[in-house]
């Protein structure tokens, strides 16, 4: 009997190793050959999807999203992209996509008309989700932290758009933030997995937006 418990204990273990670590390993493979490091070595696109984080209550980006506007400013500049599709959350009180825009605007210089909000990409997914059947992006650079890049990049290609991503660590990775960062990807690559698993709608979808085809119009 204690056998056979000890048995059933391993495999339950190794059921567990296994299903945490396949999202992570499957997300890798996804991603392995579209992440880059530097801005000159990022092939052209000419959207690129720029991921929210939060927002300090003076309606400024925190450091975390400054970073990930810099990256897609310089994208900008450098000409590697032409229209930032900016995706975050927002409520009442909080509305990331326009805090990205301000900053992009006053500290970067790059025109509004260049810009696309989207107020309801509250997740990454859902980003994925609504950049694709909203916004009709079917091939993009898609910005964030390098932690999170990864999934980022796996997302939005099973979401259906061909997609190379860049990752921010301008933040520095050796903070209690970051390391945490890369843990909760472990649990984010499960989630993700279960989302397309189940064909998860985004809570606000809404029908076909031509925002982006039209910015790309006027550049």
């Amino acid at each position: 009997m204690a056998r056979r418990i000890r048995t059933w204990l391993i495999v339950g273990v190794l059921v567990l190793v296994v299903g945490v670590l396949a999202p992570t390993g499957i997300v890798w493979v996804l991603a392995s050959n579209d992440t880059f490091e530097a801005v000159d070595e990022v092939p052209q696109r000419d959207v690129t999807i720029v991921l929210g984080a939060g927002v300090r209550p003076s309606g400024e980006p925190s450091a975390y999203l400054k970073g990930r506007l810099d990256l897609a400013a310089d994208l900008y500049d450098a000409g590697r992209t032409k229209v930032l599709l900016l995706s975050g959350g927002s409520a009442d009180y909080y509305n990331e996509p326009e805090a990205m825009q301000r900053y992009l605007v006053n500290q970067r210089g790059i025109p509004a008309e260049h810009l696309v909000l989207d107020p309801y990409g509250a997740d990454t997914y859902t980003s994925c989700v609504r950049a694709k059947k909203v916004f009709g992006v079917n091939s993009a650079i898609v910005v964030t932290q390098r932690y999170h890049l990864n999934r980022s990049v796996a997302t939005c290609q099973i979401a259906g758009i061909d997609v190379d991503g860049i990752g921010d660590v301008s933040v520095g990775t050796d903070s209690g933030t970051w390391r945490y960062g890369v843990v909760r990807e472990l649990g984010a690559n499960i989630k993700m997995a279960w989302d397309f698993t189940r064909r998860r709608q985004p809570a606000v979808m809404g029908p076909a937006d031509d925002a982006v085809a039209v910015a790309l119009a006027n550049r």
